[in-house]
């Protein structure tokens, strides 16, 4: 963040960035896109290309080889080794149908025949890999979180409704029964008036090891791996998947984990936007490695009168009302607590169970996107590209506030986050989060105290200070550029 270079960048950007998001909301929820015939027949097997044959990419090919009417036929990953690989898996899954392997997104691309594509690629190639699939007149299901950055969350939306294009996000959750009953049980005032959505990411995370000089595997193509990201020294000793600690490509287990639980808590609030403040703190606490992002994080998103709250915890931690990964839902007549992508339980004020969901599978949300594909309407879409954008917005923001702020002892914290206005919850949730670090012994340590900061949650920009607009977006590496909303 400190290079003359992207000085300079923000410097020319900071008020041409704001004036762009100002509008492009606005643009996306006012135009209704007439809905385009179907190019794909009941009957028709649907041709899937597979982008990124790492961990999510094999639950991709789960997904798609052979079921819901549909083929496997290209995995496209920069990674030779692990490509073959799976296109290996693929046929053993398809009858013997083996995909064909291609190196270069943009050559796959060009092959007519591929009806739609799934990105499973690291964060940094999602949005950019979506907006040229949906250029190429694919349908796309993209992973979540579907952006490394705000702006070009919201650039995917628009190059969905303008090419009419069908686009899912990977948050299976609202395709799970279980979870869609328990939704539509708190929207009904099940539990009454909802306060505070909380979400939680209690996940173990150990050290990745020394930051160092480690050389990129061989049999991957370092250039169209970084893609739009810089060209950089590696610095973490696995290549692969550690990446989510490192801000250039990844987004912390905020934007990993994490997104999940904040889609869950922004559907339990029933908000369709961004939220009026956030405010973020945190660190990386506990050991010292070539990760950058916070293993301990709390964000705050104000929606008025409620709050959506997140812990983030990588260090060893008990559950927090029975969840570790999940969310705890508060309400005015009783708390709705899921533990998981599809099961929990609503109690009342009193602790006494009231009601109990369950039901999941993702088999049902591949299947979701396929059906939409086949009936060409987006609103079908159990998790269509909006939802996927607002969601990772809301982490993009918290972890902007965490960048921004300046280090303070650990004492100070409760004091700060009462002098910018975050309330007795909050200050609860840091006395509970600074128990966690005594119970792992962490003594005497500092943390990131964050910004407060006010949005605009239509336009989609932060308001009162132009500065921390500059963070809605990043430098893009040519060629390998954000198209602008022309030009999608």
């Amino acid at each position: 963040m400190s290079s003359l270079s992207r000085r300079r960048f923000l410097e020319q950007s900071m008020f041409t960035t704001a004036a762009a998001l100002a509008i492009q909301a606005q643009r996306a929820q006012a135009t209704e896109p007439v809905q385009q015939p179907p190019s794909i027949g009941p009957n028709d097997t649907i041709q899937v290309a597979v982008i990124g044959a790492g961990g999510r990419g094999q639950s991709h090919i789960d997904g798609f080889a052979g079921k819901s009417g549909s083929v496997v036929t290209h995995i496209c990953d920069c990674d030779e080794r692990a490509g073959q690989r799976s296109c290996d898996k693929a046929a053993e899954k398809q009858g013997g149908k083996k995909p064909v392997w291609v190196k270069d997104v943009r050559k796959l691309l060009e092959d007519k025949s591929i009806n739609a594509v799934s990105i499973a690629t690291p964060n940094h190639w999602h949005s950019l890999g979506a907006i040229w699939a949906i250029q190429a007149g694919k349908d796309v299901y993209v992973e979540k979180p579907v952006s490394h950055n705000v702006l070009e969350g919201r650039r995917v939306v628009q190059a969905a409704r303008k090419h009419q294009r069908m686009v899912q996000t990977g948050t299976q959750s609202r395709s799970n029964p279980g979870m869609r009953e328990a939704m539509e049980f708190v929207h009904s005032g099940g539990i009454g008036d909802v306060l505070i959505s909380r979400g939680l990411c209690y996940k173990r995370r150990n050290s990745i090891g020394p930051k160092g000089t480690y050389d990129v595997p061989k049999e991957v193509d370092y250039d169209l791996w970084s893609g739009p990201a810089r060209i950089l020294p590696m610095t973490r000793k696995n290549f692969h998947y550690d990446w989510h600690w490192q801000w250039e490509y990844g987004n912390g287990d905020l934007g990993n984990q994490g997104i999940h639980q904040m889609d869950l808590c922004r559907w339990a609030l029933g908000e369709d936007r961004l939220s009026e403040r956030v405010l973020s703190f945190g660190g990386r606490l506990g050991y010292e490695d070539a990760g950058e992002t916070a293993n301990t994080q709390v964000v705050v998103h104000d929606y008025g009168k409620r709050k959506l709250i997140f812990e983030v915890r990588g260090l060893p931690t008990p559950d927090y009302k029975g969840a570790n990964v999940g969310i705890i839902v508060e309400g005015t007549k009783g708390y709705l607590v899921m533990t998981s992508y599809a099961s929990g339980t609503a109690f009342d004020l009193d602790g006494k169970p009231i009601k109990q969901f369950t039901g999941g599978g993702d088999d049902r949300h591949y299947k979701n996107f396929t059906d939409a594909m086949r009936n060409r309407d987006y609103r079908t879409l159990n998790a269509d590209i909006e939802q996927g954008h607002l969601s990772s917005a809301l982490c993009h923001l918290g972890n902007i506030s965490l960048r921004l702020g300046n280090q303070i002892p650990g004492a100070e914290v409760a004091g700060a986050i009462a002098s910018q206005g975050g309330g007795d919850s909050v200050v609860e949730t840091w006395k509970r989060t600074a128990e966690h670090l005594g119970e792992n012994s962490i003594k005497d340590y500092s943390i990131w105290m964050g910004r407060s900061l006010a949005l605009d949650p239509i336009a989609e920009t932060f308001v009162g200070n132009d500065a921390p607009n500059h963070w809605l977006t990043r430098e893009y590496r040519a060629p390998y550029s954000l198209p602008s909303e022309q030009a999608v």
